[in-house]
């Protein structure tokens, strides 16, 4: 956000706009992504939305095109600096876990699935986290097939957890150690067994 010296005022750019849509998305869902409520959000006018946007549709865009950076190739750069795989499942499986607890922008997307942007979003999501599960633990010696299948179920780990914190939140570990113990068991159901 860059300063306006004559008004003083913050003047907005795209990634504030895809941001505060974000934001509304993870509190009300795909509907409160109006560009009223987040021009007020912002402390802006429709016409701050019309210079970055041609409407409404192109800044979901933008939104899904920043969650998808954020939530997924951001992470995996993060996790990436660390040479050892399995070290960086771990890793992994940690920081999905904490997300799943607090993030909610997945969830309303999902009850957004059946929308053609947000369907394509979703995918290309769960293809390219599958995708770098299976890369990690064939690293670690999984045979390619079996290192997607275990991949697919790494996923679908964090997606239960994920739902899991909205409907039964009660189930959830509570302690730091209670926390670990999970993120140590999700992770060593996906190694292969250890070699006598």
């Amino acid at each position: 956000m860059a300063t306006d010296r004559a008004t003083a005022k913050p003047r907005l750019n795209a990634d504030d706009w895809a941001q505060a849509a974000l934001e509304a998305l993870s509190e009300g869902g795909l509907a409160a992504v109006a560009v009223e409520p987040i021009a007020k959000r912002l402390g802006t006018t429709k016409g701050s939305f019309y210079w970055h946007f041609k409407d409404r549709a192109a800044l979901i865009d933008a939104a899904l095109a920043r969650w998808e950076q954020r939530s997924t190739e951001d992470v995996i750069a993060q996790i990436g600096v660390e040479p050892d795989p399995a070290e960086r499942l771990h890793r992994l499986f940690a920081h999905v876990i904490d997300y799943a607890a607090r993030g909610r922008v997945e969830l309303a997307l999902l009850a957004s699935a059946d929308l053609a942007p947000v369907a394509a979003a979703l995918r290309r999501i769960a293809d390219r986290r599958i995708e770098y599960i299976a890369e990690l633990l064939r690293e670690l010696d999984v045979p390619a097939g079996q290192a997607r299948t275990k991949a697919v179920v790494a996923v679908s780990i964090y997606h239960g957890f994920n739902h899991l914190t909205r409907v039964s939140p009660d189930a959830l570990p509570t302690t730091e150690a209670q926390r670990r113990e999970l993120v140590d068991t999700a992770f060593q159901s996906l190694l292969p067994p250890k070699r006598h």
